[in-house]
């Protein structure tokens, strides 16, 4: 059986929740590949709302959810999920979640690291979560990561301990920040260590026997492409990356058991934090798109930045991304707007530019050259068929289509899981 890969095609905050929620109720088993708890997922359900960080999105839907080697997990954030989603009538335990025994850890001096790092930096702050992201991932490349399977093995992670807390402690010093006990640290973790690894396990094992029996495994990306470490818009981005050939080497299977890569990009575009934004609107309109689009993160409560499709940027995200297809959500907050504009490339200085370069002050630098088109009065919203289109809804579609040179095959109307066009099932390969 095919699989699928889900990664964001913009900045993040693409409605992920949902289409990865409708794919996850034709899956066998959910995976996380990437990231840590600065991401979330809303999923509605009825007349539920979960906001899901670090749990794949399948355990609402029943099915098996495996976090993977390429996370970094908080534990307590992690405990404190489950917690909260039973409260709410869902089953979380070791028959239907899974964790890498790799996965690396995040503990409380890595979000006060980050925290202080951000303060250092002033007004030329990132922008980040300040959960401690990029510390663990700092940590997991320089080989001094605790990793849940230390905590099977008190003398090893006692010595480890000592390693990380030299660096750290240092750090935080210079920063002025209170440092950590090594004794108050040890003591938290071996207290967790009853709670967490009755999770753990080689997946690798487990996901290479589900490809064998022909299950069909949905990979789930966090964050999106144009926050990838290396290919993003550097330093505003996020730690670790973000395109879908991290679905292999963060679980731990070979690249050509990912299957279909779907990108998800709004019919507009957003933002959270800092870094740069060419189609950003300051103006009414982008008020107007903030407050129909209800753009507020899952995660950061933060009002996301608005603007305009940015065709650019999606473009050069399905060409790095290995993007198949799109989904393309909220069609409906654009419903009555007399004109739309769409990206359709950069300028800088006297040059025109068909991608967004990599340099800081060249990213900044850009300005959008816009195609107009003609907007529509009918609605879009709770449409399940392209019918129910109005005439120039699609041909908007198709000019996305054309501009960003992939095919759009799942439409989403409105934040409910039904309310959905599939063109072609990702699934069907």
């Amino acid at each position: 059986m095919p699989n699928v890969a889900v990664i964001g095609a913009q900045w993040g905050d693409e409605g992920k929740g949902k289409v990865v929620d409708w794919l996850a109720s034709r899956a066998d088993i959910v995976v996380r590949f990437q990231g840590g708890h600065n991401a979330g997922h809303t999923l509605v359900v009825g007349n539920e709302t979960y906001k899901l960080s670090l749990l794949p999105s399948g355990v609402v839907r029943g099915k098996l959810g495996i976090i993977g080697n390429g996370v970094v997990l908080d534990p307590r954030a992690l405990l404190a999920e489950i917690d909260r989603v039973t409260a709410q009538g869902l089953e979380v335990g070791p028959d239907n979640l899974r964790i890498a025994e790799n996965v690396p850890l995040i503990l409380p001096l890595h979000p006060a690291l980050d925290r202080a790092r951000e303060a250092a930096r002033g007004e030329r702050k990132l922008g980040t979560t300040g959960r401690g992201i990029g510390p663990a991932y700092e940590d997991k490349v320089a080989r001094r990561a605790i990793r849940l399977c230390d905590l099977a093995e008190p003398e090893t992670l006692s010595a480890k301990l000592d390693e990380l807390l030299l660096h750290h402690n240092t750090l935080l010093q210079g920063l002025g920040s209170e440092i950590f006990s090594k004794e108050a640290l040890y003591a938290e973790l071996i207290d967790l260590a009853d709670r967490l690894l009755p999770f753990a396990e080689p997946v690798w094992q487990r996901l290479d026997a589900a490809r064998a029996a022909g299950q069909r495994i949905l990979f789930e990306g966090a964050q999106a492409v144009m926050l990838d470490v290396d290919h993003g818009t550097y330093p505003f981005v996020t730690s670790s990356n973000t395109v879908a050939a991290t679905a292999a080497s963060g679980s731990g299977i070979g690249p050509a058991a990912i299957g279909t890569v779907l990108g998800i990009a709004k019919a507009y575009t957003t933002r959270v934090g800092s870094g740069p934004f060419p189609t950003e609107l300051t103006d009414e309109t982008g008020m107007l798109l903030g407050d129909r689009g209800r753009e507020f993160g899952t995660v950061t409560g933060r009002r996301r930045r608005c603007g305009w499709f940015d065709a650019v940027l999606v473009r050069q995200a399905v060409k790095v991304g290995g993007i198949q297809g799109l989904a393309l959500t909220k069609l409906d907050v654009l419903d009555g707007l007399a004109e739309l504009k769409v990206c359709t490339g950069y300028r800088l200085g006297g040059e025109t530019l068909r991608h967004l370069p990599a340099a800081p002050g060249a990213q900044a630098a850009v300005t959008p050259i816009y195609e107009t088109m003609e907007g529509w009065s009918g609605s879009t919203r709770g449409a399940r068929s392209w019918a129910e289109l109005p005439a120039q809804a699609i041909k908007y579609v198709r000019r996305i289509e054309e501009l960003v040179e992939a095919p759009v095959i799942l439409l989403s109307t409105s934040p409910d899981r039904d309310d959905t066009i599939l063109v072609k099932d990702p699934f069907a390969g």
